[in-house]
């Protein structure tokens, strides 16, 4: 006869803990289940707070009374009573300080993945913590079904059109076939006509080139897309050609930001100050032909004769250029930076910097992705600039615009 399975919590203490009260009504809101996520949060929150404060966090600070948050479980609501730090600098793992929703174990471990943390920190957290012994491999299943919503939503359909997509790529490290290899996440953001922003997709590549971009844009296609006024782009290699093949009517802008870096690369730091100053003339110029002016200004003065390989870039650049300066002061200070994603991008590489390489390209999407999901809830609304420069969308590309709209 098989023995009868223990149950993880003796009877004694469950029939402590209901006291004479029907089990039935345990699992009501407000009921024994609710009371004991309470009283575990709140022991888990005070425990965190104590490693807050004996770590570097600690120096001259100190516990300052509690505060109180409602947060929304499976079973219902209910009230938490959250420590507080003099120094106001403390943000619980359990429940983030503007989180609502009390996380089931899942949810935490991703919260945390998301943060950058590796699965062996993972397990070192939960265990210093809250005394929870999990392995590696548990957690690596738990981050891993993240991987299903990767492709969902690397698949789900687009808007027919975007008035401005930003393009850009960032760098990181993957082992591949016993080697750790450098390799391309490129990134596409998207400004629906609203002026709210979108990502529309993430692509893992080692060399980028024109056939590569092809690629991304008939995928783009496939997914809805119909056009795409204005692409910003960071000079990558074989865009322009792809785009226009897919997208014919789009107007490609290189990234004046991205182009100013670049031409710093050739600069001395003792002149990069005067020579940022002297090329301000160009892309601050009214129209085309005055930033032309500039430019020949700038090659034929001290600086353009000291680093001639500025002027170079410049004109090899200069039909991606021009397109910028159609556009008002309002406009440009939309379009004349892929900023939007740099500031994505900042957020990617403080969450890979601790780790050195991803073991494998799944790793590196799973992460990218997660901490992108955390960063578009922070996106609430379109720019203040956008109520004008709809205006002049409207204006510069007539019906293409105005469909986006509708």
């Amino acid at each position: 006869m098989a023995r009868r399975k223990e149950p993880s919590i003796p009877d004694a203490l469950l029939d402590q803990l209901l006291s004479g009260a029907d089990p039935k009504t345990a699992f009501d809101p407000g009921g024994l289940l609710d009371g004991l996520k309470k009283a575990l949060a709140e022991r888990a929150l005070n425990a965190e707070m104590d490693h807050h404060l004996a770590g570097e966090n600690g120096a001259g600070n100190g516990r300052n009374g509690y505060g109180k948050k409602t947060v929304t479980s499976d079973s219902g609501k209910f009230e938490l009573s959250v420590p507080r730090d003099r120094h106001s600098n403390f943000d619980p793992q359990l429940i983030a300080k503007y989180q609502r929703r009390f996380p089931g174990f899942d949810e935490k471990v991703i919260s945390m993945y998301a943060r950058g943390m590796s699965n062996r920190e993972i397990v070192g957290h939960l265990h210093d913590l809250y005394g929870v012994d999990v392995s590696p491999d548990l957690i690596s299943a738990v981050t891993d079904a993240v991987l299903d919503e990767v492709a969902a939503w690397q698949a789900r359909p687009l808007e027919p059109v975007y008035p401005i997509v930003f393009f850009d790529a960032l760098r990181v490290k993957i082992r591949d076939e016993g080697f750790v290899r450098n390799k391309a996440v490129h990134i596409a953001l998207g400004v629906r006509a609203d002026g709210t922003k979108e990502i529309l997709g993430l692509w893992l590549e080692q060399n980028e080139g024109a056939k590569f971009w092809l690629r991304v844009m008939n995928e783009m296609k496939t997914r809805g897309v119909e056009d795409v006024l204005l692409a910003v782009v960071d000079g990558l290699k074989g865009f322009p050609e792809a785009i226009v093949a897919v997208f014919p009517d789009a107007t490609v802008q290189t990234c004046i930001v991205h182009l100013l870096r670049h031409s710093l690369d050739f600069v001395s730091y003792k002149d990069r100050k005067p020579v940022a100053t002297a090329l301000k003339g160009i892309y601050r110029a009214t129209d085309a032909e005055a930033a032309k002016k500039a430019l020949t200004v700038f090659e034929e003065g001290e600086w353009g004769q000291k680093y001639k390989a500025i002027g170079q870039s410049w004109r090899r650049a200069w039909s991606e250029v021009i397109p910028f300066f159609a556009f008002p002061e309002e406009v440009r200070k939309i379009v004349y930076t892929t900023n939007q994603i740099e500031a994505l991008n900042s957020k990617f590489r403080r969450a890979v910097r601790a780790r050195g390489h991803f073991p494998s390209d799944d790793a590196a999407m799973k992460l990218l992705f997660l901490v992108l999901n955390r960063a578009e809830k922070e996106w609430k609304m379109a720019p203040r600039e956008w109520a004008m420069a709809k205006a002049q969308f409207a204006i510069l590309y007539g019906e293409r615009f105005t469909q986006a709209m509708a």
